[in-house]
């Protein structure tokens, strides 16, 4: 029991732990920069290509290596946080990412800045989890939804600015600078974490398991590198299924080995809770939608409308802000305790929808459409992702809350590569249909090279608008079919509690 005592010595029932804003403050610094490194590094390709002298392939393993380990461990690391202490998986976190960054900042050679980017990628699982369960320690029910709100804000605001940081610091620094500047964060927040943090742990003291955490992790990464490798190697070919049918098998067996030992790292029981299937419904879909949009937006913004990479990030900024102002505004939590959390999810799913369509049908050419889309889209964010995550955390044990975090970035991980994989074959589909000869979206840049004249070139990028058109809508059914689904099956878990 003395594992415990900090955490019941530093909560009470009433409020939470005293100085848990500055808390949040801390631990919020810390998912920024974990955040930030998912998109920072897109925008020195030229730089590595150029200093490291490094090939199509190395680059992307740069990119690739940080989040198929991220993604990999997420639940690994949950479990870890509740059994061994969050606090010190929190510093663990701190620690390896800040080492991860020195070693990436100074690499000289591309092997190395791979191997340093997959390290990071174990400290960045680490803090992505153990954040979330550290809110959910220290708050009570009355506010958790508001904490939980501006943790998500974080989500988004490193979403969106971490190609405009990495184009600020090349402008007057080399590229190595864009990982030594989480160095100083790093220290900050490890700082912070000793002196503020309390400690907190599952106290039943559950045996690791140890061949679920193994099972879990290749799975997971198995996926995540199929749905990464798509794209390139085309999803019906044979390293690409191969891989995606390895890890969906390592995935089933992580299951039924979950469900017949005592001590699960993921109790499968709490998927026949409907709150949080619901939940996990809605939080799959929140992320294919916001994340496969995006894909196909910037992808319009620059082929169509003819913004350059730079302009064309500047101008989905709408959608990262609005979430960002309607989260701090504590506008989301407000409405969790006047209509309830279903009809906040059904509500906030059904504007992403609509900011969807509103995208595809207002935006083909004209950046007043897109921004009217990006700027409901946001609003719909700001309101369901809180309340998803706070129905994830709520429908499993407060003990088990570092499996929960896990969960929630599993899924969001998840949707994420699902919206890039599904909206993408869709608009892929679609443009091959209207060009004859040309294999996909990724031809476009050929396709426009070899057209005869401007007429062929205005009716090659129709084309390519229409797939995104129609990309954009069944992205939008699909979150509207979500939405309403996750909706229902919170409202008949309220109804059964109820009676």
């Amino acid at each position: 029991m003395t594992a415990t005592a900090p955490e019941e010595n530093a909560l009470t029932p009433r409020n939470g732990h005293a100085q848990r804003w500055l808390i949040l403050g801390v631990i919020c610094l810390a998912q920024l920069t974990v955040l930030l490194d998912n998109t920072v590094l897109n925008v020195a390709i030229p730089s590595l290509t150029t200093e490291l002298n490094a090939s199509t392939a190395d680059v992307q393993w740069m990119i690739n290596a940080y989040s198929l380990v991220q993604s990999g461990l997420l639940l690994t690391a949950g479990s870890a946080s509740d059994r061994y202490g969050r606090k010190k998986m929190l510093v663990a976190g701190l620690l390896v990412f800040g080492v991860g960054s020195l070693a990436a900042g100074l690499s000289q050679s591309s092997g190395q800045l791979i191997a340093a980017r997959a390290g990071m990628g174990v400290g960045g699982a680490l803090l992505i989890t153990t954040t979330l369960s550290v809110v959910v320690q220290i708050f009570d029910d009355t506010e958790r939804v508001k904490a939980i709100g501006i943790w998500s804000t974080v989500n988004s605001l490193g979403f969106a600015a971490g190609p405009l940081l990495g184009g600020a610091m090349l402008n007057h620094f080399w590229w190595g600078a864009i990982f030594l500047i989480n160095i100083p964060v790093a220290v900050i927040g490890l700082i912070a974490v000793v002196r503020l943090v309390p400690e907190s742990r599952n106290p039943s003291g559950d045996r690791p398991d140890l061949v679920g955490a193994l099972l879990s992790t290749l799975g997971m990464a198995a996926v995540v590198y199929a749905i990464i490798s798509g794209p390139e190697h085309g999803w019906g070919s044979g390293p690409v299924l191969l891989t995606a049918f390895a890890g969906v098998a390592v995935l089933t067996g992580f299951v039924l080995w979950e469900l017949h030992i005592p001590y699960p790292m993921l109790d499968m029981h709490f998927f026949r809770d409907q709150r949080f299937t619901g939940a996990v419904a809605g939080a799959v879909l929140v992320a294919f939608g916001m994340t496969g949009s995006l894909f196909l937006l910037t992808q319009h913004l620059q082929f169509v409308l003819g913004y350059e990479p730079l302009e064309a990030g500047l101008r989905t900024a709408p959608l990262a802000l609005t979430v960002v102002a309607l989260n701090l505004a504590g506008l989301g939590a407000r409405l969790v305790g006047r209509w309830g959390t279903p009809a906040v999810i059904g509500t906030g799913m059904s504007l992403l929808a609509a900011g969807l369509a509103a995208i595809a049908l207002l935006g083909g050419r004209d950046y007043g459409g897109l921004l009217l889309g990006l700027v409901v889209m946001g609003a719909g964010v700001a309101l369901a992702m809180p309340a998803m995550a706070n129905a994830i955390m709520s429908a499993i044990p407060r003990e088990k809350a570092g499996v929960g975090a896990g969960v929630n970035g599993t899924l969001a991980e998840f949707g994420n590569g699902l919206g890039v994989a599904v909206l993408g074959a869709v608009l892929n589909s679609r443009f091959a249909a209207l060009v004859p000869g040309a294999v996909g979206a990724a031809s476009l840049p050929v396709v426009l090279a070899s057209a005869d004249g401007r007429a062929e070139r205005e009716r090659i990028t129709d084309a390519f608008a229409s797939g995104l058109e129609t990309s954009q809508l069944v992205g939008a059914a699909a979150v509207l079919a979500g939405g309403l689904l996750a909706a229902a099956l919170l409202r008949r878990a309220e109804r059964t509690e109820t009676d």
